[in-house]
């Protein structure tokens, strides 16, 4: 298309969900080309709690499995050492657990924390649900407690200014020094 002598251009600037408006160019990138395998490879699951149990927990990530739930690290993690604690059975509100579920989902919830201590010494602990949707739930069939470890500055100026993450290690790094924890902690209070 030939441009008209009296039109003025301007740049083009890549925008959109997670832009940042005061950001002179727009979105900012942060190229990981080792994803594209993860991405290739993928099938995509409506529920992937419902179908993670199925694989080996190096490959799901999973830390622990019980009963009726499993501990699982976040695959997009706030913070490194991010846990899942979550039902085998897809079940959308805490109040629809049975009892041995319940019983398991707080007794996992305490080896997490435990785990978390010994291995990575936050500062401080975050422990919630996000039940539904408008909650933030990112998968809200299917209920999950978040146990996510806090240090004093970890919204540091990488998080503040460029909206970045930085993670010290592989998820699979992290799954495996927790995995081995997790048996201590759990042999500990048998």
């Amino acid at each position: 298309m030939e441009q008209q002598p009296d039109q003025q251009t301007e740049p083009y600037v890549d925008s959109g969900v997670g832009s940042q408006p005061d950001l002179q160019g727009g979105l900012e990138r942060l190229w990981a080309p080792y994803r594209s395998q993860y991405i290739a490879k993928s099938k995509r699951s409506a529920d992937p709690f419902a179908t993670l149990p199925e694989l080996s927990d190096e490959e799901a990530l999973i830390v622990a499995r019980g009963k009726s739930v499993y501990c699982v690290l976040n695959l997009y993690p706030y913070n490194p050492g991010h846990m899942l604690v979550v039902p085998y059975r897809q079940v959308a509100d805490y109040t629809e657990l049975d009892d041995a579920e319940t019983a398991e989902l707080a007794e996992f919830t305490k080896i997490a924390l435990k785990t978390l201590r010994a291995v990575s010494k936050p500062d401080a602990v975050n422990v919630g649900l996000n039940l539904g949707k408008a909650s933030g739930g990112s998968i809200p069939t299917h209920l999950h407690q978040h146990i996510v470890p806090r240090w004093a500055g970890d919204a540091n100026f990488m998080t503040v200014m460029t909206g970045t993450k930085v993670l010290p290690q592989t998820l699979r790094e992290t799954r495996a020094l927790l995995a081995d924890a997790w048996e201590t902690v759990t042999r500990s209070t048998d």
